[in-house]
């Protein structure tokens, strides 16, 4: 009974220790005329769109590249985190 309390409280640390690191690292995702940064949380720190690259008269090809910046960064953070838990051992959660 008490090795399964110490087993979730091991895991509850961990996934602490996790989620305490991902908010310090951040990840850019970029398309075309727009960067977005967000740490490994997966908050958006900024988003900036580059003015000379921009086409307004084109507003769809900048809303694409918003779509695509956002994945990129959202997929960059993800391989972060997934990286940083396997480091410290998965968190014991299977196939991890």
């Amino acid at each position: 009974m008490f090795g399964k309390a110490k087993e979730q409280f091991d895991f509850v640390k961990k996934a602490r220790e996790i989620q305490k690191k991902l908010r310090d690292i951040t990840v850019e995702g970029e398309s075309g005329a727009v960067k977005i940064v967000m740490n490994g949380e997966q908050k958006v720190q900024s988003v900036s769109i580059n003015k000379e690259e921009a086409d307004i008269e084109r507003i769809d090809n900048l809303e694409r590249d918003v779509k695509h910046a956002m994945e990129s960064a959202i997929e960059k953070s993800q391989k972060v985190a997934a990286e940083m838990m396997k480091d410290m051992g998965g968190l014991g959660l299977p196939g991890m």
